[in-house]
């Protein structure tokens, strides 16, 4: 019953897969030194660029989170946009100020990657949602022409499939054409939405993915891989390295095989053997036991969905679209009328459940108002545990004496 953040949880292969990989200890930067481990992370990712469809123009590289994916992904921007940067620095060189795009609703490591490229956190422009929580692509547009008319120079857009409050997916198409026209960077941060690109019915999330310069996936929020493991994609990933390629003398016997040696794809040079238990647990589930779990977190999705809709007393916050829900409690004034509850109801059922120890699930804001949140992914959540969550949610609702017993 923990169905806060994206509800992933860890797998019976998930954990021979991690088993294994700790007493081998491998330290994957060279193909020299870590041969298997370098050839199987280049297997799993290629792997799941098929599974999702993306071009083979595309190559890829695993790091730790998406986060640090996104500040990979913009450093290359940056270096396209202002050319010797990685020797010369941004400083001193009468370079205009640089834009960074993305919507109210985008992840703040969008921020944090401004941050530790020198591009500033002000720099990043968040633009409006519209009443789908996506971007609005009009206004995404007259804020890129303000900015030039200001002499601002845009440098790239974050579009979002599968926002961390509602799972939302950002008009990939209409923003990459406007990317287009500009010649700016298009990353796409699909860390949990990419995952669902595998099942056919889904297939409509990856529209315009393939003008995209890079994409982040994170097998660990909906491919079942444990933490940690997310996968940058870089049309033509060459670019990536010419960015951080950097040979120390200690290493230079080490890496004159022509091989693919990940350490020069990223500022790590020391690098876990991650691929091993994404192999594992992709040949033990396989992609059909993949795509029936990631249809059971939509059947139970559904049926959460149709309680919320059956109890007057709660609505719906947002339009669900993956295993996300957000909802909230709702009052009857003194003629009857529904209003909105005020936030802090919401926040007391969250606290209340999460401080009993029974279930957990979390909270977020939306549009100023503070909803409640619940995520589906555990693999452990079947029927029974969500109607109990359900009951649980309604049985505090009613101990607040705020609102009138289920109808």
């Amino acid at each position: 019953m923990f169905l806060g953040y994206f509800g992933w949880t860890t797998t019976a292969p998930g954990i021979l897969g991690e088993i294994v990989t700790a007493p081998l200890n491998v330290n994957a930067m060279t193909w020299r030194t870590s041969p298997a481990a370098t050839e199987l992370e280049t297997l799993v990712i290629d792997w799941v660029r098929q599974w999702i469809g993306l071009p083979a123009e595309f190559g890829g590289v695993v790091y730790d989170t998406a986060s640090v994916g996104i500040m990979h992904s913009l450093a290359v921007a940056r270096e396209e946009a202002a050319p010797s940067t990685r020797t010369l620095g941004l400083s001193a060189r009468n370079l205009p100020r640089f834009r960074i795009y993305t919507s109210d609703q985008a992840h703040s490591s969008v921020e944090k990657a401004a941050i530790a490229l020198g591009l500033g956190e002000e720099n990043v422009q968040r633009v409006p949602s519209d009443a789908g929580f996506r971007m609005d692509v009009a206004a995404f547009r007259a804020m890129i022409e303000r900015d030039l008319s200001e002499k601002f120079r845009p440098l790239a857009v974050v579009a979002t499939v599968g926002t961390t409050s509602t799972a939302s997916v950002d008009p990939v198409p209409e923003i990459a054409k406007i990317c287009r026209r500009h010649k700016m960077w298009l990353h796409i941060d699909a860390a949990y939405g990419g995952g669902f690109a595998i099942l056919p019915e889904y297939k409509w999330i990856t529209k315009g993915w393939s003008e995209a310069d890079s994409i982040v996936i994170n097998p660990h929020k909906t491919l079942f891989v444990p933490l940690d493991f997310s996968i940058l994609y870089v049309r033509d990933v060459e670019r990536l390295r010419r960015v951080f390629r950097l040979v120390p003398e200690y290493l230079r016997g080490d890496t004159i095989e022509a091989e693919k040696n990940y350490m020069d794809y990223g500022i790590q040079l020391g690098r876990r053997f991650r691929a091993l238990k994404a192999w594992v647990i992709w040949r033990s589930l396989g992609r059909r036991g993949m795509a029936d779990r990631l249809r059971d977190q939509m059947r139970l999705t559904n049926l959460l969905v149709d309680w919320i809709k059956s109890d007057s007393r709660f609505e719906l916050a947002a339009p669900v679209v993956m295993p996300v829900v957000c909802f909230r409690l709702i009052v009857r004034d003194e003629s009857s009328r529904p209003s909105t509850a005020k936030a802090d109801m919401n926040t007391t059922i969250v606290e209340r459940i999460n401080t009993s120890g029974r279930a957990y699930l979390t909270q977020t804001k939306l549009r100023g108002s503070t909803v409640m949140r619940i995520g589906l992914g555990n693999v452990l959540t079947t029927e029974q545990h969500l109607r109990k969550m359900w009951e649980l949610i309604q049985e505090t609702a009613e101990l607040e004496g705020r609102a009138p017993s289920r109808p």
